[in-house]
């Protein structure tokens, strides 16, 4: 599937669209597809003059591949500086995802940053592994250790000239580095080629602040940090810098990870 293919949405009824998604590796559905397809439901029925600024997301059941997905949205409000939406991505065995959303439109006002990107490598001869032919992932050099994950991460296909097209891209891309911070904090948690089958997890919630224009089809650092971990469940704080270091977004996910060792068949027990 191409992301073009993931971004197109058919009409079925009055604010109802109706979504595919590929089977992943893991099998099921992709969480960031599913937050790109709610976030691209609620655009569409948004004026162009109003852009994106943060999504709040629910992750509630696992996805099936083998269905479509119907997005359900609610205009929550239409106001003159922002607009507001709801979003209820539904399949068989019911709700999938609940995404809220806001827009506004551009003010004039200060513009300060007080992130700062860390020194890394330029992505330009660090390998590539990736998992999908729609981005290109490269881990900078020691990115995944001590409750950390850095990559440099970029769509490799076309993702469209509006604001809204490259905001539902970098929501794709946002649900891939979290889970990462948070395993390597688990205590007697193996390396992370062993993870697969070892551990269990799951996205339980997500949120991302659009900050600054991007281009998805540009490198971008995406640094995360896990901030701890209480029972079962870690936060993940990121952000999003371009290769000039300007900060365009932060994402936030809470990860459900559970040791599915001893488990028959590698998983960990329901919840």
């Amino acid at each position: 599937m191409q992301f073009a293919d993931v971004l197109h949405l058919d009409t079925h009824g009055t604010d109802t669209f109706m979504g595919r998604g590929p089977r992943y590796p893991w099998g099921g559905l992709y969480g960031g597809q599913i937050v790109a397809q709610a976030l691209q439901a609620a655009t569409l029925t948004v004026e162009d003059r109003y852009r994106v600024h943060s999504l709040h997301a629910y992750f509630v059941r696992r996805g099936d591949h083998t269905e479509p997905i119907r997005f359900e949205v609610d205009r929550v409000r239409n106001g003159r500086s922002f607009t507001t939406r709801n979003v209820i991505a539904r399949q068989a065995v019911g709700a999938i995802l609940s995404l809220s959303a806001s827009f506004c439109i551009d003010e004039e006002g200060p513009e300060v940053q007080t992130v700062v990107m860390p020194d890394v490598p330029p992505p330009d001869g660090l390998p590539s592994e990736v998992w999908s032919e729609m981005f290109d992932r490269r881990w900078v050099p020691g990115g995944r250790r001590q409750g950390r994950a850095l990559a440099w991460m970029r769509m490799t296909q076309a993702v469209g000239d509006g604001s809204g097209a490259q905001a539902v891209a970098l929501a794709y891309l946002s649900d891939d580095l979290p889970t990462d911070a948070v395993a390597t904090l688990f205590p007697g948690a193996p390396s992370l080629e062993e993870f697969e089958g070892a551990f269990w997890s799951a996205s339980l919630d997500h949120a991302i602040w659009f900050h600054r224009p991007l281009r998805a089809e540009d490198w971008h650092l995406h640094e995360f940090n896990c901030h701890g971990m209480l029972g079962s469940r870690g936060l993940s704080i990121g952000n999003v810098f371009t290769a000039a270091g300007v900060h365009v977004a932060t994402i936030t996910q809470e990860v459900l990870l559970r040791d599915a060792r001893g488990h028959r068949g590698g998983q960990a027990p329901p919840g």
